[in-house]
């Protein structure tokens, strides 16, 4: 079988009418004309690959020119850390097995290497801290992301705060499925796809978090989300689903950026209105307006189909998260109750913050001045200590040498 004919097989597969389209319609039904507007069609999509690129590039030309400068304007600081020497055996099995040794692992290191464990251990400690991403690098991240959802949001609430499925959401089915697309939905739409997908391609070298797998997730099931209801031209009820995840995603950003540079009032402050904002729109807005409609109002206008399930699906994992995302939150929003302060992200990094609250323990000559300064403070207190002893047996016995001469 020739390789046009398996594509042929596979496009006819994968466009049949049964798995885009409600029962009852086929292709020419939703035919457009030119005058009536854009239809959404698949092939619009591929300009997005292209686009997620020059995202990529925007992003590095950014941070080198505005974030970076931005980052030393608002104060923020990198911490110094101590380099792990090059040891080839240690570098070999951090690389290559694993970047927190068990105990039976570092004697057998120790062994290898000719050094005692607590050598190897911090070593281990040092090389990690090597490895942790910088204030700096994390703020750029930040900014670069907050550009682009406050834009992202600004332009998306313009284009629809006077569209009818807005306010109307039964306005998002009505005409279903041949209903035109407006250029300013087509580019918001091209737009975040493309964003996303660059997201998706840079993960790798962006600051990994302890949901590091399910902010793949994420992209990947916006990713799906987004071009699916292109394709199926669920693009009215697709861009209030952008919205509502723009609304506070620019705001966590800001607040990741004002915690970087130290401004800690800014900061808190930023967090709770984030936390009221994405706990509305996620936890009520989210499951009660938009998978509403999706769920329940659209079987007025149509019988469910397979896009219909598939698209609820990718809304319903997007809720999960939601759920998850919101429990940590909580869990900040409970500290910051109780301690006063937003104390960290408990999305923060990978690597345990002990790391760095370890990294400056004394070792060699530093460790030895430290231990003899630790030791002449003790020897001196115990030198007052008992220098005050002293004089309180002194002033006692003087005490009780002149109530004896009064006696006689």
């Amino acid at each position: 079988m020739s390789l046009n004919r398996m594509v042929a097989l596979f496009n006819e597969w994968l466009w049949q009418e049964q798995y885009w389209l409600p029962p009852g319609i086929r292709w020419q039904d939703i035919e457009m004309k030119d005058k009536d507007g854009r239809f959404p069609l698949p092939r619009d999509l591929l300009i997005t690959l292209p686009l997620a690129f020059a995202f990529i590039a925007l992003r590095y030309v950014f941070e080198r020119i505005i974030a970076i400068p931005f980052s030393k304007y608002l104060g923020v600081k990198d911490r110094i850390r101590i380099r792990a020497p090059s040891v080839p055996k240690l570098d070999a099995f951090y690389e290559h097995v694993s970047r927190q040794p068990s105990q039976n692992q570092v004697v057998s290191l120790g062994r290898q290497c000719g050094l005692s464990q607590r050598k190897i251990q911090t070593w281990f400690r040092h090389r990690r801290n090597q490895d942790r991403p910088s204030n700096t690098k994390k703020f750029c991240e930040a900014s670069w992301r907050f550009v682009f959802y406050l834009v992202s949001f600004t332009a998306g609430l313009g284009s629809l705060i006077d569209t009818p499925w807005f306010w109307d959401h039964k306005e998002c089915w009505r005409g279903y499925p041949k209903q035109p697309v407006a250029d300013a939905h087509y580019w918001y739409y091209i737009l975040e796809l493309s964003f996303y997908l660059s997201l998706l391609l840079s993960v790798s070298v962006d600051v990994k978090r302890k949901d590091f797998k399910e902010q793949v997730v994420h992209h990947i099931a916006t990713i799906f989300l987004i071009g699916f209801s292109y394709s199926a031209n669920y693009v009215r009820v697709g861009t209030l689903v952008m919205l509502v995840h723009d609304s506070s995603d620019f705001l966590l950003e800001s607040a990741k950026m004002f915690h970087y540079a130290v401004w800690t009032t800014t900061c808190d402050s930023l967090f709770v209105i984030f936390a009221v904002v994405f706990l509305v729109t996620r936890l009520v807005v989210f499951p009660c307006r938009i998978v509403h409609t999706t769920m329940v109002v659209s079987r007025e206008f149509f019988q469910p189909f397979f896009g219909y399930y598939f698209f609820n699906v990718l809304l319903l994992v997007l809720q999960a998260l939601h759920i998850f995302w919101a429990y940590l939150i909580l869990r900040m929003v409970y500290k910051f109750v109780f301690t006063g302060k937003v104390e960290r992200d408990e999305r923060s990094d990978e690597e345990s913050e002990v790391d760095e609250h370890e990294e400056e323990e004394p070792e060699g000559k530093e460790g030895e001045r430290n231990c003899e300064q630790r030791k002449e403070t003790i020897n001196s207190k115990l030198t007052s200590l008992a220098n005050n002893c002293v004089l309180n047996n002194l002033t006692n016995q003087r005490n009780l040498n002149s109530r004896l001469r009064k006696a006689r």
